[in-house]
């Protein structure tokens, strides 16, 4: 699919052809459209990167002047898959004349440049663009992150009184989460430096202080995804004794009611057998064995509340 802006005095409009200081927002493109994008003079190969899932963030740069920046944006990918928040490659190539962006999925990030929601933001100033975009992506992180631990705390009440492992599996989930988030993280923050020493923003220091901000907010989400995840892998192994320890406890009530039960088999066992017993003749012998194994019982369960063993 391919969709171009251009911020006119009404606003952000859709146009069907491209025009100078346009974005052209390209998602999961088809063959056709990948040749139709070509013939504006848009490197195919750039294409190609930018659409490989596991290609890594990086800038590289053609002799007329034409930039590649590839970063890894977090991507939702639903609650019920094994990795609910995974992270996937974003192009954006800029042109003498335009802004490109090309992803293999629909994301969040460029919607909301898509929808006009975003303040003081223009297809013509392309630097500027790719700032505004580097700054959503890292605050889109730490939203994420927000909501990953807000599902950790809850998952957490439900591993204090839990004897299963579905909890444990739920944690797991994110954890790989936090691992995709601290690898692509990483690498942003590896071609972020990149960008800043190769004095392409230098131009414009409003540019430059920008930058700096993008740097700031993907290192203060990178510091918060360790603290997260350090946080997550002690959690599940605190749980993982928790649960055991839950399911000791179960089995050690289970351990002192059979013993306690026992004891009425034992002792009407005793008096059931065929030979000479006391009591046998006595008109109160079915009180009196039932008088014996209650106080027996009672007994017992006195001494096992005493060593807390119930």
């Amino acid at each position: 699919m391919i969709s171009i802006y251009k911020n006119t005095e009404l606003g952000l409009e859709e146009l069907d052809n491209p025009v100078n200081g346009c974005w052209i927002n390209i998602i999961n493109p088809t063959s056709d459209e990948v040749d139709r994008v070509t013939a504006w003079g848009i490197p195919l190969d750039f294409l190609t990167y930018a659409l490989d899932v596991d290609e890594r963030p990086r800038m590289e740069k053609e002799d007329d002047g034409t930039m590649l920046v590839i970063l890894r944006i977090p991507y939702f990918q639903g609650l019920t898959v094994d990795v609910p928040y995974a992270t996937i490659p974003l192009g954006v190539i800029l042109t003498g004349q335009y802004f490109v962006s090309v992803c293999r999925r629909p994301t969040d990030i460029l919607q909301e440049f898509a929808s006009g929601r975003m303040r003081n933001f223009s297809t013509g100033k392309r630097n500027r663009f790719l700032l505004r975009l580097l700054l959503s992506t890292a605050n889109k992180y730490l939203t994420y992150l927000r909501e990953i631990n807000k599902t950790v705390d809850n998952l957490e009440d439900k591993l204090q009184a839990s004897m299963r492992n579905k909890e444990v599996f739920d944690l797991l989930k994110y954890q790989k989460s936090l691992v995709y988030f601290t690898t692509a993280l990483k690498s942003n923050g590896l071609m972020l430096e990149r960008l800043q020493r190769s004095q392409f923003f230098h131009t414009y220091p409003d540019d430059e202080d920008l930058l700096e901000d993008v740097i700031t907010e993907n290192a203060q989400a990178m510091e918060m995804v360790n603290i997260s995840n350090n946080i997550l892998t002690s959690m599940m192994d605190a749980f993982g004794s928790i649960i055991s320890n839950n399911m000791n406890v179960v089995m050690k009530f289970l351990a002192s009611m059979t013993i306690v039960l026992s004891l009425p088999t034992i002792v009407t066992s005793f008096f059931g057998m065929n030979v000479n017993l006391p009591f046998s003749e006595h008109p109160q012998a079915y009180l009196i064995v039932i008088g014996i194994f209650t106080l027996l019982s009672l007994l017992v369960t006195i001494i096992f509340v005493r060593r807390d063993w119930f």
